[in-house]
């Protein structure tokens, strides 16, 4: 995912209600998410749904790589012959 740009994606309300339709196209053909203001403060990002579905499976699997992790930490695993041994078992049935 690309950056704001500062001077290009921050934009207020005021403008979102007036330009939607312009507001949704940039977001479309740069790629980069826009950042609405309220009372001059952050209020929501607005950002194309393709983008927003990379991002959300990005987080996924730092999670899951994260999850590992802690479990390799606590001793919560098993050697990768265990695994296989485990997984033919299960194909086997």
């Amino acid at each position: 995912m690309t950056r704001v740009v500062l001077n290009q994606d921050i934009r207020p309300i005021s403008e979102l209600r007036e330009k939607a339709t312009a507001f949704v196209q940039q977001v479309r053909e740069t790629q980069r998410p826009m950042v609405i203001t309220q009372h001059g403060r952050s209020a929501a990002v607005l950002m194309d749904v393709t983008q927003y579905e990379q991002l959300l499976e990005r987080l996924e699997l730092f999670e899951a790589i994260h999850r590992g992790e802690h479990q390799i930490a606590e001793g919560k695993y098993a050697s990768s012959k265990v695994s296989r041994d485990r997984m033919l078992e299960r194909l086997n049935r």
